[in-house]
């Protein structure tokens, strides 16, 4: 594997050197690209003694290339021939100003420019302070790459370097190896399934300009269905998000719980598997006021009923073989919460989790639970709800072999 290394200006630069090494020993030869930024922080001597390569720092260099240990056959345009021979690239740490670059297809540095003529996987794992990583224009930028099928390695929460905490931190070196050996060689291991999933909260309208809904945010739905496209499944998103999705994915876009009912029973006989990660409303106005609602008096009252129970109805007229997981929200007793409506919904899988934590809170970036079985249970560490999405598929297709192998094994002549 012969990946490229982008390394920004940031204090969490140094790490650089310890995913470096970490890529060697998993096997990969090592190119390292400085940006100047870098530069003020580490030194290319230290990543050419460990890589063993002439680190690259600038676009104004000879178009000579080393790269492999071969001799140059003439001239070369050194970013377009780094840019071919890598496998997958990877920037780490990367900088809010790199991410704004990459998402607006500036090239004005040696990293940039092998950024936009490479046709390999890039893996982006971004550092920086709290405030930044929180911006509006970061969060756009990031929503723009993902929507090109760039893998975010999210930051880790905890103090930063700057003196605050919060999301900023450079992820762990193990993750960011990871992120960059599925990249590589992505796993397709749901190649042949159809994923319809649901992400976001549902909105029940009051009158034609009020609602009752959620905070909901939709992030882990829409991890699960980039991460399940990346593994080969087809997948159908239906959301109240408006936020990008990579191209491939079909975006099915409700707005209540009703409309919502409606997409999934009417995708579900083509699906192998159903993920509801949505956070549907309970409960809807019974009469919509059909004329916004006039401010009058001190109290307003508003009768609601029961909304369909879609994880229900959907195990009960689920073809067969298909796979059905739900997701419960829970600010108390989550395990026990959890196995009452696996049993109740009669669904195969129930990822429960709590979120009155303040890491794992509704519109946060990272996750944390327990994924339900009627026999067994598996627990999902605190991660970025990306890395979550992941384990939840492997156990989609645990879940997916079983179920062959014992049709398999009650087949007659088998």
């Amino acid at each position: 594997m012969k990946v490229l290394l982008g390394v920004c200006g940031g204090i969490a630069a140094y790490k650089a050197a310890e995913l470096l090494r970490e890529l060697q020993r998993q096997g990969a030869e090592v190119q390292v690209v400085l940006t100047q930024g870098a530069e003020k922080f580490v030194t290319p001597l230290t990543f050419a003694a460990l890589s063993g390569r002439q680190v690259l720092t600038s676009l104004w260099t000879p178009a000579v290339s080393e790269i492999a240990g071969e001799q140059p056959q003439g001239f070369g345009i050194e970013h377009i021939d780094i840019a071919q021979w890598a496998d997958v690239l990877v920037i780490a740490p990367a900088t809010a100003h790199a991410l704004a670059k990459l998402a607006h297809g500036m090239a004005d540095d040696l990293l940039s420019t092998i950024a936009l003529a490479a046709t390999a996987p890039v893996v982006v794992a971004p550092a920086m302070n709290v405030n930044m990583w929180r911006h509006p224009a970061t969060r756009e930028n990031l929503e723009t790459l993902r929507g090109r099928g760039i893998t975010i390695v999210e930051p880790a929460s905890g103090e930063l370097a700057c003196g605050m905490v919060g999301e900023g931190r450079l992820a762990e070196i193990p993750e960011i190896v990871s992120a960059t050996l599925h990249a590589a060689n992505p796993i397709r291991d749901l190649a042949g399934e159809h994923l319809l999933i649901t992400a976001g909260g549902t909105r029940e309208a009051i009158d034609p300009v009020r609602f009752l809904g959620n905070r909901s945010s939709g992030k882990m739905g829409i991890a699960l269905a980039e991460a399940a496209l990346k593994r080969g499944a087809k997948v159908t998103l239906i959301t109240t998000a408006s936020r990008a999705v990579s191209l491939g994915c079909e975006r099915v876009l409700v707005e209540s719980a009703e409309e919502m009912r409606t997409a999934v029973l009417d995708r579900l006989p083509g699906a192998t598997a159903l993920i509801m990660a949505a956070a549907v409303a309970d409960y809807r106005v019974t009469n919509p006021a059909a004329q916004k609602i006039k401010k009058s008096g001190e109290k307003l009252t508003l009768e609601l009923e029961r909304t369909p129970d879609i994880l229900a109805e959907a195990a009960r007229l689920r073809p067969s073989g298909t796979l059905i997981l739900g997701f419960a929200a829970e600010t108390e007793r989550v395990v026990e919460e959890g196995r009452r409506k696996l049993r109740e919904k009669g669904v195969d899988a129930i990822v429960a989790n709590d979120v009155s934590r303040p890491d794992t809170g509704i519109g946060s970036d990272h996750n944390a639970g327990v994924m339900l079985f009627a026999d067994r249970e598996v627990r999902l560490e605190l991660s970025s709800k990306w890395t979550m999405a992941e384990r939840i598929l492997d156990e989609v297709h645990r879940l997916r072999v079983l179920r062959d192998r014992s049709e398999v094994e009650l087949t007659p002549g088998y």
